[in-house]
């Protein structure tokens, strides 16, 4: 597994990780990491807008919405506050299920991200596209006769296609049960800001994978067919801030997130 870690060229997981200050990075990553941000001086905030929003979502499912079951796809670098760590400490019984197909990922996954006695933590390599593999595999600690949080937070960008993008959605909530929930973010794209397109473009030019913007109309089509939560899909910034933080600045970011509920 090691040799498919490429150091040379710079990876999104990895500038993500650097942006939200961790050290499961390289030279190339931080290089590029600061272009972009010279591009965009606000992108850092956008990963820990994304991070922040994933707690206040899950949280909420653990808790009022009782959920005890959750499917991360795409899950990134372990950094503070995953999704088992929230979800374990609202209900020590929940059963997580990561996936990711990244090497250096999994690496990570397996060493940092182990749960608590009372619930299961797993990890599949796989890649969002291998619907079959995923449900198969993650049937092996989850019961998908009971509802389950889809957690695709920042990973359907890597999807270009639209039409692709949003039947891989459709396919993973069509195999959950009734009152399962779809936690979602996504990075926009917006004539407010023009800067944003400019990082993208360069990443685009410089690392891999290639990411795509949608509209925010475009990112809350992803519900369809669901009962979207409010405040609907909006900056991750805005969605449920916790009244007894500090306010989350700046407030509209461009990562845009929404929750929404199987009927």
């Amino acid at each position: 597994m090691a040799a498919r870690i490429d150091t040379t060229r710079p990876h999104t997981a990895r500038i993500w990780n650097y942006w939200t200050g961790g050290k499961d990075n390289y030279p190339v990553d931080r290089e590029v990491g600061d272009q972009i941000r010279t591009l965009h001086p606000g992108i850092g905030d956008y990963a820990l807008a994304d991070r922040k929003f994933l707690g206040r979502a899950v949280r909420h499912l653990a808790g009022k919405a009782g959920i005890r079951q959750f499917l991360d796809v795409g899950t990134g670098l372990p950094s503070a506050d995953n999704t088992h760590q929230v979800a374990q400490s609202v209900a020590p019984d929940a059963r997580i299920v990561y996936v990711d197909n990244d090497p250096l990922v999994l690496v990570h996954a397996r060493a940092l991200l182990t749960g608590t006695a009372e619930g299961s933590t797993d990890y599949l390599d796989a890649d969002l596209r291998d619907i079959d593999t995923i449900l198969e595999q993650a049937a092996r600690t989850l019961d998908f006769s009971e509802p389950v949080a889809l957690m695709l937070l920042g990973v359907v960008i890597f999807v270009e296609d639209d039409e692709e993008s949003y039947g891989v959605v459709r396919r993973l909530m069509d195999a959950l049960p009734s009152g399962s929930h779809l936690v979602l973010s996504h990075t926009i794209t917006s004539p407010a800001m023009p800067d944003v397109d400019a990082a993208v473009a360069f990443w685009n030019e410089h690392g891999t994978p290639r990411l795509t913007q949608r509209t925010p109309e475009q990112v809350e089509r992803y519900f369809d067919g669901l009962e979207l939560l409010p405040p609907g899909v909006v900056s991750c910034n805005r969605w449920r801030p916790d009244a007894a933080e500090p306010p989350l600045t700046p407030e509209e970011v461009a990562m845009y997130g929404g929750v929404g509920r199987k009927a």
